[in-house]
Order: C-alpha cells, then sequence, then structure tokens
C-alpha cells in the first residue's frame, strides 16, 4: 500500500500544479493548453490534478487567484515605498512599465482569461471581475490620499496601458499613461 500523501506533499503539489498551469496559460492561451500538457509540465497524474481541481475551469480560477494576491501585492509593494501621495499615483505607471517591459510579457490574464472564455464561464467571469474590482479599490485608496476626484480617468489609463502594451508588445504605454496621470494630478 503506498504511502499516504503529507499535507506538506499536497501543498508543494498544488504549487507546483499552479505554477505549470499559469505559466503553459499565460504563454499559450488557456484553452490552447490541453490538460496533458499541464500534466506533462507539473509532473503530476491526471488522477492526482483532477483531485485538486474537478475541471480545467477550477483550475484557471485558482490560477487567477493566485496571481491575483502576487501581482497586486508586487503592485502595492512598489508604490508604498513612495511618500508622497501623488508621487505615489505615478508609481503605479512605475511599477506598469517595469511589467510590459518583462521577458514573456502577453498582456493582463484576466483580460486574456476573459477573451477566451467571456460569458461561458462564471467561475472564470466572477474571478476575472474579483480582481478588476480589487485592482480599482487600490487605485481609488491611493488617488484619494491625493485629494483630487480622478479615480476613474488613472483607473482607465491604467487599464487602457495593460491592454495596449499587451497588444503592441511596447512599454511606452506605462509612460505615455503617467504623462497624463500628471496632468490629471496637477503636476
Amino acid at each position: 500500500m503506498p504511502a499516504a500523501v503529507t499535507d506538506e506533499q499536497n501543498r508543494v503539489d498544488r504549487e507546483a500544479l499552479l505554477d505549470a498551469a499559469e505559466k503553459l496559460f499565460y504563454e499559450n492561451g488557456i484553452q490552447a493548453v490541453g490538460m496533458d500538457q499541464v500534466r506533462a509540465a507539473s509532473g503530476l497524474s491526471l488522477k492526482r490534478i483532477y483531485r485538486f481541481f474537478e475541471a480545467k475551469e477550477d483550475l484557471v480560477v485558482a490560477m487567477l487567484k493566485r496571481r491575483d494576491q502576487r501581482w497586486r501585492g508586487s503592485l502595492a509593494a512598489r508604490v508604498e515605498e513612495v511618500q508622497d501621495p501623488r508621487e505615489r499615483v505615478l508609481a503605479i505607471f512605475d511599477w506598469l512599465a517595469g511589467w510590459f517591459a518583462e521577458p514573456g510579457f502577453r498582456g493582463c490574464a484576466w483580460i486574456n482569461a476573459h477573451g477566451e472564455f467571456g460569458p461561458s464561464s462564471a467561475a472564470v467571469l466572477a474571478e476575472v471581475r474579483a480582481h478588476k474590482q480589487a485592482f480599482h479599490e487600490q487605485i481609488d485608496n491611493w488617488v484619494r490620499a491625493t485629494g483630487r476626484p480622478v479615480t476613474e480617468p488613472v483607473y482607465l489609463l491604467a487599464e487602457g496601458a495593460i491592454v495596449t502594451a499587451g497588444i503592441s508588445g511596447d512599454p511606452s504605454p506605462a509612460r505615455q499613461a503617467r504623462e497624463a496621470v500628471k496632468t490629471l494630478l496637477g503636476l
């Protein structure tokens, strides 16, 4: 009889699975990647994968949730290094510029997932909306500290820069959006 799988082994295997799925889905698109590819990249059997996630959709949602925590956490760490509230808002776009310039940048994982699943997956749509709402709230908190009522245009400039950079492969939309935000902040 095989030894029981420990909680630690479950944690390690689940993280390896999410790592493999995130890399494959982000690089190739979710629907273009079959579960056999996820199996091969993670080193886990399909049986083990389906013990963690009953369906590919569940794996996608878990991957997006985990990516959201890392993505927004990294953004917050960078922005909150800055003391001046207006410069803090501009730091959003500095962080975006760095992300856009990373090798393998393919745009927003949530917009990509929405584009692939559209309204066909309520669970994926809910996760995409949750991420966008959380990102909006982050921006709102930083913008409100400036005393300027410009949350919506700042948010739309950030989202527009993300989409434009993802499509064009050019990181300059972050700089261009930053310049527009400077005007909104009266700088």
